[in-house]
């Protein structure tokens, strides 16, 4: 009976889909009567077999997205080339998490772009301080051990910040710290326009490895708030736009560059 259900909600998604070209998952939650964890893991399901595209808070049909892939070839836009990169750089975040690691995952976009690649990795705890990301990471299926850092909801980063979270973070020792930044200084290392640099910190003592994951637009943003040196960061997974230079600088820092390459590129 629940496999009937399953089956004739995922195919409600896609007459949904086929109508609209787009779907939402809490009108669908509502419309379907089911739940928004229940939603979204039928997106992931979907997404898997080809039919639909995820998109922040919902879905496109995949042939939307075929169609305006062809459009960016003649025309991109600069948001839609830095969401094609930032796909690109979450799947190769994703190839470094093993089987059975415990792994914690910083706010922002970048970072949670990583974890509809995550779907086969087993056995995973995985901590985070965002909303949208505890979200995402609820829709895979079987769903990873989730643990939430607690603290105060800081509305211009929305993730929880503070104090409460850092002493709940300092109780836990992490394999990886996922982790973002709003600019790249090569000789630094990350920077950010969040004065809230507190809790970075304690993520990257809780972790044996520390992975920063950027755009390429984010180097030699002129902001003053350093969040990590480059001696507290092991890898950056970057796109393949990263100039020379920087890359030269970056590396002499003692830090692994990885180059998030296209799907099918060397």
């Amino acid at each position: 009976m629940a496999r009937r259900q399953t089956s004739e909600r995922r195919q409600s998604i896609l007459d949904a889909l086929h109508l609209h070209g787009r779907v939402q998952v809490d009108s669908l939650a509502r419309s379907l009567n089911t739940s928004e964890v229940t939603i979204r893991k039928d997106l992931s399901a979907l997404e898997q077999a080809g039919n639909l595209i995820r998109r922040y808070g919902g879905a496109i049909s995949a042939s939307n997205t075929a169609v305006d892939h062809t459009l960016t070839v003649v025309s991109p836009s600069p948001s839609l080339e830095v969401s094609v990169r930032k796909k690109e750089i979450g799947r190769y975040a994703a190839q470094q998490v093993k089987n059975h690691s415990r792994i914690l995952i910083d706010f922002g976009t970048t970072t949670t772009a990583m974890i509809p690649h995550l779907n086969t990795r087993e056995g995973l705890v995985v901590m985070t301080n965002s909303m949208r990301t505890a979200q995402e990471i609820l829709s895979l299926e079987p769903a990873p051990t989730l643990l939430m850092t607690g603290g105060t909801w800081d509305t211009q980063t929305q993730s929880l910040q503070g104090q409460i979270a850092e002493q709940v973070l300092r109780s836990y020792d992490f394999d990886q710290l996922f982790i973002g930044c709003d600019g790249i200084d090569p000789a630094r290392g990350t920077t950010t326009f969040n004065e809230l640099t507190g809790l970075s910190k304690v993520m990257a003592e809780s972790a044996s490895e520390v992975i920063v994951v950027a755009t390429t637009d984010k180097v030699g943003r002129r902001i003053p708030n350093l969040e990590l040196p480059w001696s507290k960061i092991n890898k950056l997974i970057i796109d393949v736009s990263l100039p020379i230079d920087a890359r030269r600088n970056i590396e002499q820092q003692g830090v692994e560059i990885i180059i998030a390459t296209p799907d099918g590129e060397k």
